[in-house]
C-alpha cells in the first residue's frame, strides 16, 4: 500500500532529505511550510502546501487528505524573535496535535532538541528531568512545552507520538548559517574567518542517519510515548573538526579565538543513545570523516 506522509517543515534541510527518502520508497509526500522551497530543495513529486501552523483554523481548512504519518520539523529559525519562536515551536505543535487527535494516524513524530535538557551533564539521557523555568532560551522552553503536551496526550488519549531530540545534524544542502557548511564555505573560498578557540565538544550526525531514525520509529509501535536522543554519542572537539575540514579542502584560514564563547555556553555536549539502540534498533552508520567528505563534495559543486 502507498503510504502517505505529511512533513511539516518539509522545505527545510531535514524535511528535504526526509521527503527525498520517502519518494524513493514510493510514498505520497505532502509538505507544509510558510514559504515555497528553495530551488536547491525542490522535489517535483512533493505536494507543497503554504500554511502557518500557528493558525488553527487554517490547519482545519487546508489539510484535507488522510495521512498515515506526520513528522513535525517546523519552527521559526531566527530564535531572536521570541514571540514567533515560541508560537511556531509550541503553539504550532499543539495545533497539529489537536487536529490529528481526531484523525486515525499511525504515528506522529515531533523533532525536539537537546536544548530541552538545559544544563544537564553529558552524556545527556532521556530520563534526565528539566523544568522549563530553568531553561534560558525561549526556543528551549517552547520545545520542552511541546514535548510535555505530546506526552500528556499520549497518556490521556494514546496519541501515537514520538519525540526525537536532535544534536548537530549536518550534510548536503544545509544553509550556510550552520556550523559545518559555514566552515566548509570559508575554506572553499580560501578566506580567513573568525571562530572560537574551539575548546567545546559537540556531537555531529550525518543527515542520512537522522532520516533512518525516522523510519525506525515509524515501523515500531514501541516508540510511541517515548523520547529518543538522536546523535552519534561520540563528541568531537570543535577545533579538531575545523582543522579536519581545512585539511581535507587544503585551504582556508581559521582565526581561532576571535569569537568569544558565551558565559553560559556548555563546553561538552553530547547524548547517550542507548535507548534508541535498544528500543527502535537504531544506531548511526555513517562515520564522521565519510559524512564530512560527502558534504564537502556537495558544496564544491555549488560554490
Amino acid at each position: 500500500m502507498n503510504k502517505k506522509i505529511l512533513i511539516v517543515g518539509g522545505t527545510g534541510f531535514l524535511g528535504y532529505h526526509l521527503a527525498k527518502k520517502c519518494i524513493s520508497k514510493g510514498w505520497s509526500v505532502t509538505s507544509i511550510s510558510t514559504n515555497k522551497p528553495k530551488k536547491i530543495r525542490y522535489l517535483s513529486k512533493v505536494k507543497y502546501l503554504i500554511l502557518d501552523i500557528t493558525k488553527k483554523k487554517l490547519i482545519e481548512k487546508k489539510i484535507k487528505f488522510k495521512y498515515d504519518y506526520v513528522v513535525n520539523l517546523a519552527g521559526y529559525v531566527n530564535h531572536s524573535e521570541k514571540i514567533k519562536t515560541y508560537q511556531s515551536h509550541y503553539k504550532g505543535c499543539q495545533n497539529l496535535v489537536d487536529f490529528f487527535l481526531k484523525k486515525k494516524i499511525k504515528s506522529f513524530i515531533q523533532i525536539g532538541s537537546c536544548v530541552e535538557y538545559g544544563n544537564n551533564r553529558s552524556p545527556q539521557i532521556e530520563s534526565g528531568k528539566t523544568n522549563s523555568l530553568n531553561l534560558k532560551s525561549v526556543y528551549g522552553k517552547a520545545k520542552l512545552s511541546a514535548t510535555n503536551y505530546l506526552l500528556k496526550k499520549y497518556k490521556e488519549k494514546a496519541f501515537p507520538c514520538t519525540i526525537l531530540r536532535l544534536y548537530l545534524v549536518y550534510g548536503p544542502g544545509q544553509d550556510f548559517n550552520r556550523f559545518v557548511p559555514l566552515i566548509i564555505k570559508g575554506c572553499l573560498e580560501k578566506s580567513s574567518f573568525a571562530c572560537s578557540a574551539g575548546t567545546q565538544y559537540r556531537d555531529f550526525l550525518y543527515i542520512d542517519d537522522f532520516v533512518s531514525s525516522i523510519f525506525k520509529c515509524l515501523k515500531n509501535k514501541r516508540s510511541h510515548g517515548q523520547i529518543f536522543n538522536i546523535g552519534s554519542g561520540k563528541p568531537k572537539k570543535i577545533k579538531t573538526t575545523i582543522l579536519l575540514i581545512r585539511n581535507l579542502i587544503k585551504n582556508g584560514k581559521p582565526n581561532f579565538g576571535r569569537v568569544k564563547l558565551r558565559r553560559d555556553e556548555i563546553k561538552v555536549l553530547y547524548p547517550g543513545v542507548q535507548k534508541a539502540k535498544k528500543i527502535i534498533k537504531w544506531k548511526p552508520k555513517i562515520k564522521f570523516i565519510a559524512g564530512i567528505k560527502k558534504t564537502i563534495t556537495f558544496y564544491k559543486k555549488i560554490l
